[in-house]
């Protein structure tokens, strides 16, 4: 049996999606066991934990050949980051009590970056998870994918509307690690298949780097007209985040820094990564296609 958390978003889905194509029997994890019935019907074992409760997730994890672990994303959190520190704890004692087979972290790019970001809750729970190893012999792997090229479902809208999109990411002409989540769930599929000893980190990006102006090329090719980025300002940055109703936008900020200045990337650099398969264009149909129904 391999336990999915995570199984009713975009890429704990895609996870249990590959693993029920090779005949593996999946447990889906749902906070609301009422978001499972799609996948019951699929045939999964459904049982309900929230990552705040360790007790239940150590019943969801007791007996599992193997775990993927997806934390719900905090895009608001506390300045020291207590809130990643405690699920990093509850984590912990979770795996220590169930001793899975073996587990893959779905952390992130820059998780090991020095300088502070919204990133570094990701690095809080990679260094937790990591003391497990020396308690219990349940080993991790740390799956560390690039910016995710879904995010540009926020774009869709100016792009139709307008063709003027708004960046945060800039210059508009730097290639940055960007990813599908299908990328992500058929590689974190495959990672939960293998056999591996401790810790190891795995970093997954697309076939290649993608810049701001390409996403906006792309999007008007799809589209049939003109699509253009439009730098937002970085001095607006705070007071815009703050106005959406964000208490401390200091760490998104930070992160948006870290990637706009090149010191969020790989540990092992762009040679060092898996590449994926899919490349943004398809992703951006999807995108459309998807607003065209909504």
């Amino acid at each position: 049996m391999y336990a999915v958390t995570g199984i009713t978003g975009q890429v704990g889905g895609q996870v249990a999606r590959n693993l029920l194509a090779a005949n593996i029997p999946v447990r889906a994890v749902v906070r609301d066991a009422g978001k499972g019935a799609e996948w019951k019907e699929c045939g999964c074992e459904v049982v309900s934990a929230d990552i705040n409760d360790a007790t239940a997730l150590t019943a969801a994890f007791r007996n599992a050949e193997a775990v993927f672990v997806l934390v719900p994303p905090s895009f608001d959190p506390s300045p020291d980051f207590r809130e990643a520190q405690a699920i990093g704890g509850i984590l912990r004692t979770a795996i220590d009590a169930a001793r899975p087979g073996r587990v893959v972290y779905l952390s992130t790019i820059g998780a090991q970056a020095k300088k502070p970001n919204l990133l570094t809750q990701h690095g809080i729970i990679e260094h937790t998870l990591g003391q497990a190893l020396g308690d219990t012999p349940v080993p991790i792997t740390v799956l560390r994918p690039g910016w995710f090229m879904e995010n540009a479902s926020w774009d869709v809208g100016p792009a139709m509307e307008r063709g003027v999109i708004p960046s945060f990411l800039q210059p508009l002409d730097r290639a940055l690690p960007m990813v599908a989540t299908a990328d992500i769930g058929r590689v974190a599929a495959e990672l939960m298949q293998e056999t591996w000893k401790g810790r190891r980190v795995v970093e997954l990006e697309g076939p290649r780097r993608i810049t701001p102006n390409q996403i906006a090329a792309a999007f008007g090719e799809l589209l049939g007209r003109a699509v253009k980025m439009e730098i937002v300002p970085r001095e607006s940055w705070e007071a815009l985040f703050r106005s959406q109703g964000m208490k401390n936008p200091t760490p998104r900020v930070q992160m948006l820094d870290g990637f706009n200045e090149g010191w969020i990337e790989f540990e092992g650099g762009e040679a060092g990564s898996r590449k994926g398969k899919v490349e943004i264009k398809e992703v951006l149909r999807g995108l459309i296609a998807g607003a065209g129904k909504s």
